[in-house]
């Protein structure tokens, strides 16, 4: 009887381990298939509509798309940098506070900075009203910025995404050898010269992949550009669609935009792998450089600027937008909407999280070049745009439903109607598309910090894959797994784009009735979804805080 049950017990092994390994290729192919089908487009064939984008306002999507890369980029690499170097390799007042308050614009979206600024700056807004009011101006007397435009664009884009450059860098002065910098210190370099001469090159890394997150959230944002009127690649893609009613013209659109997310990718990437050569063995706790008199006054006041731009001033001003009417809070109206966003988030969280666990125990138990692949290409949806995302789901699902409503027509003689395209099950399957890699990275994050030995030990002990990931991985996981739903819940409540394009009919989220409101042009009514969405974006925020704070504690 023994003998049977271990002979029982290999015929069962191989087959449930073809059978993980059979699944995690699946999973990693259906999750990868919007991502071709938009590929795939570009194979097809081109409608007349193309010539009428080529000659009206294709080159305005190509240009304003690159003007809002090099902007932003800059932006970014401005303010993250100095804000990095500011709180990691100088001593100041109020230091510790700005190493993690600076990381507060990260919870602001940028549509919602951006409606904020206008509702501030237009002008029918307190600033240019008070201007009016000081000085006696009218109409056509002074000058004033124009908010709505690429410049405003590139600014409102700047200050929420600086942060992914201030966080890859900060870490990487802080890694820096003390003793080089204090070496050419010693060879006669002045500050600026040991900053632009070793600090930096030696930070480049870090700054390209910064940079490269932040530009990738660039191209994938629609509600800022839409909002300001500028004709990017995103904005294209909905009136291609919805105005020219050309749904292939769109993904071949799409496509296009994906080929610049795709070098961004890479670039990040390389940059990823080539940051790992300048960390030294052992961690030395750098000397700050100790900033006194008109240097501490004006590095607190840059770190402030910076802070009080990006968070304090746009959420004060939704504060008092809502504050001027509290009671729509408790109104059903938005308790529906509130209803509406934390399920469809609860939802894709719990998803992504259990294919996460599934991809990533996977790839530790079958380690090879198939399972790496697949995780590799589940990785890549997150840096492609929610609207490239949006319709690479859509078309597979039309086309599904045009099918199976064909062929009851003909034998049964009734219809199907709408089986995948429109429904709840389409947009959280495209949340997962997009999202999967940020859960898959935390989960693998935390499956790495366990060793092996740990597993080599259950195995021993005669326990199968299932409760070694039951009993043991998952209680040791719990801090990963917990980060990995909080992260892809935040990212899912704050998403536009795709839940613009694919939400049922006559359904609504905070982010979908916020931009409605504020393209109504009545910001004060979208105040209170917009500042819910903030709040609650505050979460994964509050999370690198912490960790941050042990840093500093640590240093």
């Amino acid at each position: 009887m023994e003998i049977a049950a271990s002979a029982d017990l290999t015929v069962h092994r191989p087959r449930r381990i073809s059978l993980w390994r059979g699944g995690m290729l699946a999973t990693s192919l259906v999750i990868a298939l919007p991502v071709l089908v938009i590929i795939g487009s570009l194979f097809g064939g081109y409608s007349p509509a193309w010539e009428h984008l080529i000659d009206t306002v294709l080159g305005d999507y190509v240009v304003n798309s690159v003007l809002l890369m090099l902007g932003v980029g800059a932006g970014t690499l401005l303010l993250g940098v100095s804000a990095a170097w500011l709180t990691a390799m100088c001593e100041f007042p109020g230091r510790r506070f700005f190493s993690w308050a600076l990381l507060l614009p990260m919870a602001m979206p940028a549509y919602i900075i951006a409606y904020t600024y206008t509702g501030m700056l237009d002008y029918a807004g307190p600033v240019q009203s008070l201007l009016r009011d000081t000085f006696g101006w009218g109409y056509g007397d002074y000058w004033f910025p124009e908010i709505r435009s690429l410049g405003g664009a590139v600014c409102m884009l700047s200050l929420v995404l600086y942060p992914y450059t201030y966080l890859l860098v900060r870490v990487a002065f802080q890694e820096q050898s003390t003793a080089v910098l204090e070496a050419s210190r010693s060879l006669g370099k002045t500050l600026p010269a040991t900053f632009f001469r070793v600090a930096l090159p030696l930070a480049r890394p870090a700054i390209a992949a910064g940079v490269s997150l932040a530009l990738m959230e660039t191209l994938a944002d629609y509600g800022t550009v839409s909002y300001f009127g500028v004709s990017a690649f995103t904005t294209g893609i909905f009136r291609t669609w919805y105005g020219l009613g050309e749904l292939q013209t769109a993904a071949q659109l799409a496509a296009f935009l994906m080929l610049f997310v795709f070098m961004l990718f890479i670039l990040e990437r390389q940059s990823r792998r080539r940051l790992r050569f300048y960390r030294t063995g052992t961690r030395q706790p750098p000397r700050r450089i100790a900033l006194c008199g008109w240097r501490a006054v004006t590095a607190v006041g840059l770190a402030s600027a910076i802070l009080v731009s990006g968070f304090l001033l746009p959420a004060s001003q939704l504060a008092i937008w809502v504050l001027q009417d509290p009671a729509r809070a408790a109104q059903p109206a938005f308790l529906a909407l509130a209803g509406n966003s934390f399920l469809l988030a609860a939802i894709a969280a719990a998803c992504c999280l259990l294919l996460a666990l599934f991809l990533g125990y996977g790839k530790r138990l079958f380690p090879g070049f198939a399972q790496t692949t697949a995780n590799g290409v589940v990785s890549m949806g997150y840096a492609v745009p929610g609207t490239v995302i949006a319709v690479g789901v859509l078309i597979p699902f039309a086309w599904f439903d045009n099918v199976v409503d064909s062929w009851l027509r003909e034998t049964l003689g009734v219809s199907s109607g709408l089986l995948l395209s429109g429904t709840l099950g389409a947009l959280v399957f495209a949340y997962v598309v997009r999202f999967l890699s940020v859960s898959l990275q935390t989960v693998e994050s935390g499956l790495a910090r366990i060793r092996p030995s740990i597993d080599e030990s259950a195995r021993s002990l005669g326990y199968p894959p299932l409760s070694l990931l039951r009993r043991i991985h998952i209680p040791m996981l719990r801090g990963s797994l917990l980060t990995a739903l909080l992260l892809v819940f935040v990212d899912v409540l704050k998403e536009l784009p795709t839940t613009l394009i694919l939400r049922p009919f006559n359904f609504n989220t905070l982010a979908v009735r916020a931009h409605e409101l504020a393209s109504d042009e009545r910001l004060a009514d979208a105040a209170l979804p917009a500042l819910a969405i903030v709040l609650i974006g505050l979460l994964p925020v509050i999370l690198l805080t912490r960790n941050m704070a042990s840093d500093n504690a640590a240093s």
